[in-house]
């Protein structure tokens, strides 16, 4: 069993990767609540976003600005574009299929980054904030500024996210939208702005995201890609509803994740770490609404 100090590093990364799955949790939440879809291209949307930004800095000479702005927009622009084609086209139908649809999105991605960014190179590809350089050290650990930016940003955005549909009138247009998206319309309330707000704010969320997974991590589309699914068990944990339990969940996941990998009987199964936790929490709040019902006397 490795000692606490082995340990120490591997907690921050979690932390910092925790963050990152919150903000992405917060955004899958966020459109899911403001039209009943579980965007599972997050991922690829960041992904390509990220490999668009190394291009742009490695091929192009882009200052490294410019390149996190093009990601951003990148992310921005063709998720807004996939809710304004297809997002009205699914309202209507259920939820399986809204989903599968984004799915198929996310594959459709992966395609073309593996045709234009070949896996062969990926090994040569790094994409790396100049906040990796700078850092500060508490009880011998070393902490640099970006994972620092990463569970900051986690923590603003869920907050951020929170008094949004709380307290603006477009966040209540989102959480009727998500009640009952027929009456909304006739209230006056105009739908397809709500859903391209919503569309476009899930992909700004996506290429941050997906810049910053490409440095903690690494610069790889299939990665990246699937990143998703512990943002995804977050979400499932909220239930698609609680932003809250979705940041803590994500917090709890991504430190699990990463305090698993220095002890090497288990290593292996760091990956898996998601579903089980997800699996365990969904048991335990189905537990609890069963005993609820029982005492109420339903």
């Amino acid at each position: 069993m490795p000692s606490w100090q082995d340990f120490q590093p591997f907690l921050i990364t979690g932390l910092a990767l925790g963050g990152v799955y919150a903000l992405s949790g917060v955004g899958m939440v966020v459109l899911f609540r403001a039209t009943g879809v579980l965007n599972l291209s997050f991922g690829a949307v960041g992904a390509m976003g990220a490999l668009i930004a190394w291009q742009a800095i490695n091929h192009w000479g882009l200052p490294q600005g410019v390149a996190w702005l093009i990601c951003i927009l990148f992310s921005a622009v063709i998720t807004g574009a996939y809710g304004l084609v297809f997002g009205t086209a699914l309202a209507k139908r259920d939820p399986l299929v809204k989903a599968t649809a984004t799915l198929g999105f996310a594959l459709l991605l992966l395609g073309v980054m593996e045709l234009l960014w070949t896996t062969s190179g990926g090994a040569s590809r790094a994409l790396t904030l100049p906040t990796d350089n700078s850092g500060f050290t508490v009880s011998g650990i070393q902490i640099d500024w970006t994972q620092v930016i990463a569970v900051v940003i986690g923590i603003v955005i869920t907050i951020g996210a929170a008094a949004f549909l709380r307290y603006t009138k477009l966040g209540t247009a989102m959480r009727a939208m998500a009640n009952d998206r027929e009456i909304t319309a006739m209230l006056g309330v105009p739908v397809n702005r709500v859903l391209a707000v919503a569309w476009t704010g899930c992909g700004v969320l996506a290429g941050i995201a997906g810049l910053l997974l490409a440095d903690l991590v690494q610069l790889d589309a299939t990665t990246l890609t699937f990143l998703v699914i512990s943002a995804l068990a977050a979400t499932l944990i909220g239930r698609l509803r609680s932003i809250a339990v979705t940041f803590v969940a994500a917090i709890v996941i991504g430190v699990v994740s990463s305090m698993i990998v220095p002890i090497q009987s288990i290593t292996n199964y760091a990956n898996m770490t998601p579903f089980v936790l997800a699996v365990v929490a969904l048991m335990v709040l189905s537990g609890r609404s069963s005993i609820s019902l029982e005492r109420g006397g339903i």
